[in-house]
């Protein structure tokens, strides 16, 4: 059983109020909880890594209430997106982990979520950043969810740790006029439209 120790998380939230635009009625939330882990698999190969993604589960749930409290109303919560940032002694494989623990959380927490988890993930050096995806939670066709979060820590990921991110949003882009799929016209629950 391998084990990922944080060395430390970092919570992100913003208020979108305008984009050049006028204000929003409402601001746009965004909110990222990451941590930042020791990679058991640094400097080596490993055939067998998907028994690690039971491990992260915890972390994917621990994460995943962190972002709920700090956006505050769980029912407001209609957009989300996951990614991970391998150090250099690591593979993209290692980050890909992620997939399970970080998604399965959110959609554990969230209830209905029907879509897909958007996701991205790299191998990047000291400092690096990363933009996570975001879509509707039950609707990949939402138009108006789309959108990324930009995310890193200054002081990682080292060669030998991972950077875990869940984001979370609530509402639409402030001045989304793009048109597609309104949030009101989901009908089919395939998490596409």
């Amino acid at each position: 059983m391998p084990e990922f120790p944080i060395r430390k998380t970092s919570l992100l939230v913003e208020e979108i109020f305008h984009e050049g635009g006028p204000v929003a009625e409402r601001p746009r939330r965004r909110a990222a909880a990451m941590a930042v882990v020791r990679n058991p698999f640094a400097g080596r190969y490993e055939e067998a890594l998907q028994g690690a993604m039971e491990d992260l589960k915890p972390l994917g749930l621990m994460l995943t209430d962190r972002l709920i409290a700090a956006l505050g109303d769980r029912s407001a919560i209609d957009g989300y997106g996951k990614g991970a940032i391998v150090g250099t002694a690591g593979e993209i494989e290692h980050g890909a982990l992620w997939h399970v623990p970080g998604g399965y959380a959110m959609r554990e927490r969230l209830g209905e979520a029907r879509a897909i988890v958007p996701s991205a993930m790299k191998v990047g050096a000291f400092g690096s950043r990363l933009d996570v995806p975001v879509g509707h939670i039950n609707a990949a066709y939402v138009r108006s969810h789309f959108d990324a979060m930009e995310v890193g820590v200054a002081d990682g990921p080292r060669p030998d740790e991972i950077l875990f991110v869940l984001v979370m949003t609530c509402g639409p882009r402030v001045h989304n006029r793009m048109g597609g799929l309104a949030v009101a016209d989901i009908k089919a629950w395939d998490g596409l439209r």
